[in-house]
C-alpha cells in the first residue's frame, strides 16, 4: 500500500440525490452514518479530526441502531457514507431498486453477530427443534436476520412455526433478559447483553463452515460516489491508515482509549470485541476474495435466501453493479 500516513499526528425508495449534492455545494459538508458500541479503527481518525482534514470540509457523524436505518437515511440524502453496513440490509436495499454501491470492506466478524436462546429453555445445536413455537427478536432486513435464516434452515426449524418480531439488537437483548421473547438476534453490545441471559446454537466458526459470511461494508449512493470519486478516496484512504495502525499493531495503545471512548465502552470491552474482528487491507479487499469477486457472489445468495424465506419479493440477476473499487484503488496510490 502507498496510503500516506495522515492518522498518527429496507430501503425507503429509490435514493434522490439532490440532498446529498447539495449539502456538499452549500455547506462543504457531509455526514457519514456509523455505530455505537461498534468499535473499529476509524473511529480514532473520526475524534482527531482526520477526516476533515483529509476532505477539506466537515464530516458530521450520526449513529444508527440498523443497516436498514442507513440505507433510509442515504435514500433521503441525509447521509451520504455509511461505515459498517451490513451486507443483508445492503442487499435488502439495492434489491428495492435503491442505487447503493460498496465501496470498501469495513469488518469480518463471524464471532460478534449471533442469535441467542434464553438459558431457561436449555435448549442448545443439539435441540434446536424445540424453537419451533417460540418468539424470536430479530432486526429484519439486517446480517443477524440472514444468520438467523440460515442457521433455522441448518437446524431443519420450519419458520412458519416461529413468532418473530422485528426488533433492534438493543431491544431484542433487552426483551430476552426480560423473559418477554426465547431468543433474539443481533451484533455488538447488545450481544454481549444477550449472552449473559442465554446461549448461542453455532460458533462463528461453525457458521463459517456453513458458509454463513458476516462481514460489513462502507456503502454511498452511486450518484455521490460517480461525482465526488476524489473525496471518497480521500475517506477511505483515511480508514486504510487507521485499520493499517491497528492491525500492525503500531496504533492499538493510542486508539483503544480514544475508540472505546467514542463507541460509548469500557476498553477491556472494546479490546475483547476489536480481538473478534477482520480488517481487511485494501489489497486484500481489491481481490478475488472480496470486491474482486466473491463478494458480488455472496450478494446474491443472501438476496436469493430472503426470497426464498419471503423477506423481498425478488433479487436481482447480478450484483455486480452493487460494487464500485474504483474510489478504493485511488485511495491505495494516496
Amino acid at each position: 500500500m502507498k496510503i500516506k500516513s495522515a492518522l498518527m499526528g429496507a430501503a425507503a425508495g429509490v435514493a434522490l440525490m439532490t440532498g446529498a449534492s447539495q449539502a456538499l455545494a452549500d455547506g462543504h459538508e457531509i455526514t457519514v452514518g456509523y455505530f455505537l458500541e461498534w468499535p473499529m479503527p476509524f473511529q480514532y481518525a473520526k475524534v482527531n479530526g482526520t477526516y476533515d482534514e483529509a476532505l477539506g470540509m466537515t464530516v458530521n457523524w450520526v449513529s444508527f441502531d440498523t443497516g436498514t436505518a442507513m440505507s433510509a437515511a442515504m435514500a433521503s440524502g441525509d447521509v451520504q457514507i455509511s461505515v459498517s453496513q451490513g451486507v443483508p440490509p445492503f442487499v435488502v436495499a439495492t434489491s428495492a431498486g435503491q442505487d447503493l454501491q460498496i465501496i470498501d470492506v469495513a469488518v469480518s466478524y463471524a464471532e460478534n453477530d449471533n442469535c441467542v436462546v434464553s438459558s431457561s429453555l436449555e435448549i442448545d445445536k443439539d435441540s434446536a427443534g424445540e424453537l419451533a413455537g417460540k418468539t424470536v427478536a430479530v432486526p429484519l432486513g439486517t446480517a443477524a436476520h440472514y444468520g438467523f435464516l440460515r442457521q433455522m434452515d441448518h437446524f431443519g426449524v420450519d419458520l412458519a412455526s416461529l413468532n418473530v418480531v422485528d426488533m433492534a439488537p438493543a431491544e431484542g437483548a433487552a426483551a430476552l433478559a426480560q423473559e418477554q421473547v426465547d431468543m433474539a438476534c443481533g451484533w455488538g453490545g447488545a450481544l454481549r447483553t444477550m449472552k449473559e441471559y442465554g446461549n448461542v446454537l453455532l460458533t462463528g466458526a461453525e457458521k463459517e463452515a456453513l458458509g454463513i459470511l458476516v462481514f460489513d461494508v462502507t456503502s454511498a449512493p452511486a450518484a455521490f460516489v460517480a461525482e465526488n470519486s476524489e473525496l471518497v478516496s480521500k475517506f477511505l484512504a483515511v480508514t486504510a491508515e487507521a485499520n493499517a495502525a491497528w492491525n500492525d499493531g503500531s496504533g492499538v495503545a493510542e486508539m483503544l482509549p480514544v475508540i472505546a471512548q467514542d463507541a460509548g465502552m469500557d476498553e477491556q470491552a472494546t479490546a475483547e470485541t476489536m480481538a473478534t474482528f477482520v480488517f481487511p487491507d485494501v489489497d486484500a479487499q481489491l481481490s478475488e476474495a472480496w470486491l474482486g469477486g466473491a463478494a458480488q457472489t455472496f450478494m446474491k445468495g443472501v438476496a436469493d435466501v430472503f426470497v426464498e424465506s419471503g423477506s423481498i419479493p425478488a433479487s436481482l440477476d447480478s450484483y455486480a453493479g452493487a460494487v464500485e473499487t474504483g474510489p478504493l484503488m485511488a485511495a491505495n496510490d494516496m
